[in-house]
C-alpha cells in the first residue's frame, strides 16, 4: 500500500497517441497501485474499529472497483479531463471514469467541466485565441477582481485542440493575462501539467475502454441559448449517446448524467437501455430554503421520479449526512431516496483539501466533526455503510478504491 503510484509520482504513464487530426488514444490496461495517500489517511484515524479494519488491508493487492469513480480523472494533482488525469485515476483502480460533455462551435463533443471554463482550465488567454473570449481579460483594480470568460462554443474543434490544459485556477488579483494563469490552491500542484492533453468525448470513450474502465459522461448545461445554430437540446443529448453506440459500448457500461431532469427523461424515453442507468444529479441545494434534514423542503418526489423510470440520483455528499449526538447519521434526504428504491451516487471526495478547517462546501453538514484529514475515510465509511451509496466520485480515486477493496464493495 505504501509503495508510490508510479504515474502520479514519477510521470511513468504509458504513452498515448492523441493527434490533432482526431486519432483515438490507445493504451493498455494499467497496473494498479494505491500509492501512499490511503495509508497516510488511515494513520490519521482515531483508534477504533474503522482504523483496525483498514490497517488490516494494508497488504492487499489493488483491484479495480466500480464503487470508485474518477471525478474528471484525478484532478487533485492533474489537470482535469486530460489523458494524463484519467490514466492516473485508472492506475488507482477507478472502475468508472467521467467525461463532462460540452460542445464546440461546430457542435463536436469535448470533455470540459463547463462550456465556459476555458479561461481557468487552459492557456487561451495567453494564446492567439484570446480574441474569441466572450468576456476578454480585465485586470484587477482596487477592490475589483480580474475577470474573463472563454467558451468552447466560440471555438471550432480544430481551434480547441490547439489549447494547452492547465490546473483549474485563476489569480483574481492579476493585472496581466499571464499572471491570471496562477491561483492554484496550495494543496494542489502544477507538476503534472507539462504536455497534458485534452480529449474529445469520442476519444475519452476509446481511452477509458483501453484502460479497463466504464463510463459516466455528464451532459453539461449549455451557457448559450438553445437551439444553437439549429443544434437542439435533444440533438445534444442524443449525440452523446450515439457516440457510445458508434463505439460499440454496451449500455450497461454507461451511467449518463445530467442536472437537467429533462435530459434524463429523454434518455429513458428514447434510449431506454441507456436510460436504465441514467443519473439525475440533484441540485436542490441551489434553491433557497432547501434543507436536507427537512422533508417539507425537498424539491423532488422521489417515488414519482422512480415511477418515471429514474433509477439513480446523485447529490453532493453533504446532503446525505447529518450529525446527531455527535455522530454522523443518514440525513432525512438520504432516507427518503432509499425508501423510494433509488440508487445513490455521490460527489466529491478529496476535493476539499486539508480538512482541519471543517472541509468547506463538501463537508458543510458535518463541519463540527471535521478537524483533520481522517474525516475523508470517516465520511466515506458513513456513506458506504450507513447511507448505502452505490458509488463515490473522488478527485484522488485511490482513497475510495482502497476502502472499497478492504470492505469488499
Amino acid at each position: 500500500m505504501r509503495h508510490t503510484l508510479a504515474c502520479a509520482a514519477l510521470l511513468l504513464c504509458p504513452t498515448v497517441a492523441l493527434a490533432v487530426g482526431g486519432d483515438q488514444p490507445h493504451v493498455g490496461e494499467p497496473a494498479l497501485s494505491y500509492g501512499d495517500r490511503p495509508a497516510y489517511l488511515v494513520d490519521k484515524l482515531p483508534e477504533g474499529a474503522l482504523k483496525t479494519k483498514l490497517q488490516s488491508c494494508e497488504g492487499q493487492a489493488p483491484k479495480r472497483s466500480l464503487f470508485s469513480i474518477g471525478h474528471r480523472g484525478a484532478p487533485l494533482l492533474y489537470p482535469e479531463h486530460t489523458v494524463e488525469s484519467n490514466i492516473a485515476a485508472a492506475r488507482m483502480g477507478a472502475g468508472i471514469l467521467e467525461c463532462d460533455v460540452t460542445f464546440t462551435k461546430d457542435h463536436e463533443l469535448v470533455c470540459r467541466h463547463a462550456q465556459n471554463d476555458l479561461h481557468t482550465t487552459t492557456n487561451i488567454l495567453t494564446s492567439d485565441l484570446a480574441e474569441t473570449c466572450t468576456v476578454p481579460f480585465s485586470p484587477a483594480s482596487d477592490s475589483t477582481p480580474a475577470t474573463a470568460e472563454c467558451r468552447t462554443s466560440e471555438l471550432t474543434l480544430e481551434q480547441f485542440r490547439t489549447l494547452k490544459p492547465k490546473m483549474d485556477s485563476a489569480d483574481k488579483t492579476a493585472t496581466t493575462a499571464e499572471a491570471y494563469q496562477g491561483g492554484v490552491a496550495p494543496w494542489r500542484t502544477t507538476l503534472y501539467t507539462d504536455g497534458a492533453r485534452s480529449m474529445t468525448h469520442a476519444e475519452s470513450i476509446a481511452l477509458f475502454r483501453d484502460l479497463g474502465a466504464k463510463f459516466t459522461p455528464e451532459l453539461k448545461s449549455p451557457v448559450v441559448e438553445m437551439p444553437h445554430d439549429g443544434f437542439t437540446q435533444a440533438d445534444y443529448a442524443q449525440k452523446m449517446i450515439d457516440e457510445y453506440k458508434v463505439a460499440g459500448v454496451p449500455a450497461k457500461d454507461v451511467w449518463a448524467q445530467s442536472f437537467n431532469l429533462e435530459d434524463v427523461l429523454y434518455w429513458i424515453e428514447n434510449e431506454p437501455e441507456f436510460g436504465k442507468q441514467a443519473v439525475f444529479l440533484d441540485s436542490s441545494y441551489r434553491v433557497k430554503g432547501f434543507d436536507h434534514t427537512d422533508p417539507e423542503t425537498f424539491l423532488h418526489d422521489f417515488a414519482a421520479l422512480k415511477a418515471k423510470g429514474v433509477n439513480y440520483i446523485a447529490p453532493p455528499l453533504w446532503m446525505l449526512l447529518s450529525v446527531e449526538g455527535g455522530k454522523m447519521v443518514p440525513s432525512a434526504w438520504a432516507k427518503a431516496a432509499k425508501e423510494a428504491d433509488l440508487k445513490i451516487i455521490t460527489w466529491t471526495l478529496e476535493r476539499s483539501g486539508p480538512l482541519a478547517n471543517g472541509g468547506g462546501w463538501y463537508f458543510q453538514s458535518v463541519k463540527d466533526l471535521t478537524n483533520n484529514d481522517a474525516m475523508y475515510l470517516q465520511v466515506l465509511d458513513a456513506l458506504a455503510q450507513d447511507v448505502g451509496v452505490d458509488g463515490v466520485f473522488s478527485d484522488w480515486p485511490a482513497t475510495v478504491t482502497y476502502y472499497a477493496n478492504c470492505m469488499g464493495l
